[in-house]
């Protein structure tokens, strides 16, 4: 509790020097806007957070998307244009590929039954924003609002948006496990089933067995190019070559942390709600904060800054906070092929084939095919050897838009609207946590959810119809818990599937591949000390650099000694450490260097497998690592960790120099951002568009998740955002994005909360008009143009 407190403190400190800092007046500002029904007001506080008021619930979505343009214009066109497959449009010839394989993911399905799918108002939530986008877009063409310097980089130039647009588009919800697969495949094919153990955990306890009909050899190294590809990023620079393991350890550090505290087990009676997803993190930050108040419309909290509404946040009676759970939502099928025909139960199957044109700037435009079998897109042909491998994958269904499920939660009032949101939730899945002013809390799973009943979707399979979906499991068929005895509720992307006979042995087959339970053992050890539990506690767990990971690596080296000095010494400094991985920790600079770079390998090297094998399990997370170890007993472990620890020390040396003294976390992790266009800017742009750097505490094992690039230590993914919600005394929630709410440079706004998000610091999340008046930095009083 002391902790807490002392926590608490710091951040109204740094919250009040930044209100000394800024003038008391408002800037007040009057702009006509096309398309806008009736006059509303649009306030921006002093953190960037803007605040709509309108007329309407049309209105309050319409200037949500006039005003993404105005603050994330570049951004939010990027996006659409990457999800539709329109790069090459405005980038040219170098993108056409990305633009192939991103149409293959697109949603082709019936747009009624799309439509259908959400709350009744999320038609014209989205139809309203892309307007509202689109109004910005018009005043920009004719040069009434400044074109971003982006644009002129890349000598692009925004374009109109669609409503359905922003449903089709589907790559960029994170889903599992179809990486996977391919790599248990790759991992059984060079070294045996029991290779995989090193290489993936698997929860609840269950042995891999090879599907009839496959050979894990048959499965190439690059099958899923297009996938990978379709589901990136967009680059300004030649992409490097990377492994299998590197893209599913990049992608595996995307992430949650949530909890819902009880009334009974907090300081004020009331209960809090906080949430920190965890993606990638540079600039533009991948969230927007936003809050909208319209009549029969009021919420506010964060979501993706290209689509309408929040995705975490409030509406004044219910909160509501996700984390990913990981449901097995892919898989990937294998095919005997004669040409453009694939077996399938006895005889051949034409594929589906679809000729479509690809726009090229300077270029005459390229005619590309995208080939379909009964499961989904083909994302690799071989001809010559007759063969073929497909994904089927949720995205294909009505409903899946990622994220927009969340339209049923903006108005949801009771326990009840909750489950109702969690019946209809798609992708991606969810842990969704609830709390709400009667005092109910509670956790439900949700997101669609394929039924196998022939096999455990672990490894690619023949598409030849031996192994079909079963349809979905039902409403109300996932685990739901309601008002926990406990009186709180937590996950952290670890399994949290509830035990026999809460949830019956058939219904546990949702997914085996979770996240590494480190953050969630520390975020329940840490709010099961806490009987009365306060905003600042919420927020100090959401900072907590306390990796139990480490404590299980500290564990297995104590008692160890070296002939080697340097080596002695390391394995002191380990053996004396808590896990608390702070910048000036030298304890954790050894520990995350070891335990993430070196470990792994000379582990799989020791259990006698191949280089082709070790390559797959060398990187990712230690726990599996670690618990193969832990099994072992002294001779045979120890030899491992001396070795494995010897060569991370002299990677040490090599980066921090020979003074062990002089080591500490904070010099190798640090946190600099720099958005991908920079890549093409001139040295004075580019400094001016990178933020940081700046050092930052934990790892991917710690509640702040703080993951790292193994080549330079940099941090990659963490919170995006960070939300702590008072449930029923709403002015008093706190929150921090990164690095701001800004994409332009020239933005007080674009970095302004970077230093706050890197020392664990929080801002205020004003809901009442009062608060939010008293914070208001600028006044924008919007009209209907004539």
């Amino acid at each position: 509790m002391k902790r807490g407190m002392m926590w608490g403190l710091a951040t109204m400190l740094l919250a009040g020097s930044a209100e000394a800092e800024v003038s008391s007046a408002v800037r007040q500002e009057t702009s006509a806007v096309p398309g806008l029904a009736a006059p509303a007001e649009l306030i921006v506080d002093r953190w960037g957070i803007p605040h709509i008021y309108a007329q309407s619930s049309r209105d309050a979505f319409f200037l949500q998307g006039w005003n993404a343009a105005r603050d994330r214009l570049w951004q939010i066109d990027l996006w659409r244009k990457r999800g539709l497959g329109r790069l090459s449009a405005s980038l040219g010839p170098a993108y056409v590929t990305q633009d192939r394989a991103t149409r293959l993911f697109l949603y082709r399905g019936d747009m009624a039954a799309e439509w259908a799918a959400y709350d009744p108002g999320g038609k014209e939530a989205v139809e309203a924003f892309a307007a509202g986008v689109n109004a910005y877009v018009a005043d920009v063409r004719a040069g009434k609002r400044p074109l971003p310097v982006e644009f002129k980089l890349t000598d692009s130039r925004p374009e109109d948006w669609k409503p359905e647009d922003i449903l089709r588009i589907r790559s960029h919800a994170l889903v599992s496990n179809v990486a996977s697969e391919v790599a248990r495949a790759r991992t059984i094919c060079a070294g045996g089933v029991e290779a995989d153990a090193l290489r993936r955990k698997l929860e609840p306890a269950h042995k891999v067995t090879i599907p009839k009909g496959l050979d894990p050899c048959d499965v190439p190294a690059d099958v899923l190019a297009d996938y990978v590809l379709a589901t990136e990023p967009v680059s300004f620079k030649p992409p490097a070559p990377r492994t299998l393991a590197q893209v599913i350890d990049e992608r595996s550090a995307e992430g949650s942390n949530n909890w819902t505290i009880s009334a009974a087990r907090t300081a004020t009676g009331r209960p809090i709600l906080a949430n920190d997803p965890h993606r990638a993190v540079g600039t533009p930050s991948l969230r927007y904060i936003a809050h909208l108040d319209a009549p029969g419309l009021s919420i506010i909290g964060a979501g993706e800054p290209a689509l309408p509404g929040v995705s975490l946040g409030h509406n004044g009676t219910a909160a509501f906070g996700l984390t990913i759970f990981y449901i097995d939502q892919e898989d990937l099928y294998a095919y005997e092929t004669k040409g453009d025909a694939y077996r399938y139960k006895g005889a051949f199957e034409p594929m589906t084939v679809v000729r479509e044109t690809i726009e090229v700037k300077g270029e005459a435009p390229r005619e590309v095919e995208l080939h379909f079998t009964r499961h989904g897109p083909v994302v690799f042909q071989d001809d010559a050897k007759g063969r073929a491998f497909s994904i089927r994958t949720i995205w294909n269904e009505p409903g899946l838009a990622g994220y927009f499920g969340s339209s049923r939660l903006w108005r949801a009032k009771g326990w009840e609207d909750f489950q109702t949101a969690r019946d209809r939730w798609g992708a991606p899945p969810l842990n969704l946590v609830y709390a709400d002013t009667k005092g109910d809390i509670g956790w439900s799973a949700a997101g669609r959810t394929p039924v196998r009943p022939n096999w455990d979707g672990l490894m690619p399979v023949p598409g030849d119809g031996r192994y079909e979906w079963a349809g979905f499991v039902e409403d109300g068929g996932l685990p739901v818990v309601k008002n926990p005895a406990a009186g709180y509720f937590a996950t952290a992307n670890a399994m949290n599937i509830p035990a026999e006979p809460a949830y019956p042995r058939e219904r546990r087959k949702l997914g085996f591949e979770w996240a590494d339970p480190s953050r969630t053992q520390r975020v329940h050890e840490v709010l099961d000390g806490l009987p009365k539990s306060t905003l600042a506690d919420s927020m100090a767990l959401q900072v907590d650099s306390v990796s139990p990971q480490a404590r299980r690596g500290v564990a297995l080296v104590k008692g160890l000694q070296s002939a080697d000095p340097d080596v002695a010494r390391a394995l002191a400094l380990l053996s004396a450490w808590d896990g608390h991985e702070s910048t000036d920790s030298a304890a954790a600079a050894i520990y995350e260097t070891w335990a993430v770079k070196h470990l792994g390998r000379h582990t799989a090297a020791a259990a006698g497998l191949s280089a082709d094998a070790r390559k797959l399990i060398g990187a990712g997370s230690p726990d599996p690592v670690l618990t193969w170890l832990e099994a072992r007993p002294a001779k045979v472990r120890d030899p491992i960790l001396l070795s494995s620890l010897a060569d991370a020390v002299g990677e040490l040396k090599g980066r921090l120099g020979p003074d062990m003294a002089t080591w500490t976390w904070g010099r190798l992790h640090r946190a600099t951002f720099v958005p991908a266009v920079a890549a093409l800017a001139d040295p004075q742009l580019a400094a001016q568009m990178t933020v940081g750097p700046l050092q930052v505490p934990g790892s991917s094992s710690t509640p702040r998740a703080a993951t790292w690039r193994a080549e330079d230590f940099a941090q990659s993914a963490g919170a995006s955002v960070r939300l702590v919600l008072d449930v029923g005394a709403w002015d008093n929630s706190m929150a921090i994005n990164t690095p701001g709410q800004s994409a332009d440079p020239t933005s007080p706004h674009y970095r302004d909360l970077f230093p706050l998000w890197a020392a664990g610091a929080y801002v205020p999340l004003r809901f009442s008009r009062a608060a939010v008046e008293a914070d208001a930095e600028t006044l924008m009083r919007l009209t209907p143009a004539p």
